[in-house]
C-alpha cells in the first residue's frame, strides 16, 4: 500500500471522509477557526494528526494562546 494511501486509511478508519474533513471536525470541536489548525496541522505534519497536532492544541490551550481565534 502506498504512502499516500495508508495516510488516507487512517482517517476513514477513524470516521473521517479524509485529512480536510477531519481538520474541519477537530476546529468545530475545539472551537477553533479553520485556519488555525491547519496552520498547526501542517507544520506539525500529517504523521502527528492524531498525537501531535491534538497535544500541540492543548498546549496552546493551556498557555492561552488560542482564545483569540475561538468562534
Amino acid at each position: 500500500m502506498s504512502g499516500l494511501k495508508e495516510r488516507e486509511d487512517v482517517y476513514t478508519r477513524n470516521g473521517y471522509k479524509d485529512r480536510e474533513d477531519y481538520l474541519k471536525n477537530l476546529a468545530n470541536d475545539w472551537g477553533l477557526e479553520l485556519f488555525v489548525v491547519k496552520m498547526v496541522a501542517d507544520m506539525l505534519g500529517s504523521s502527528e494528526d492524531f498525537d501531535g497536532l491534538v497535544s500541540e492544541l492543548e498546549d496552546m490551550d493551556c498557555d492561552g494562546a488560542l482564545e483569540a481565534f475561538r468562534v
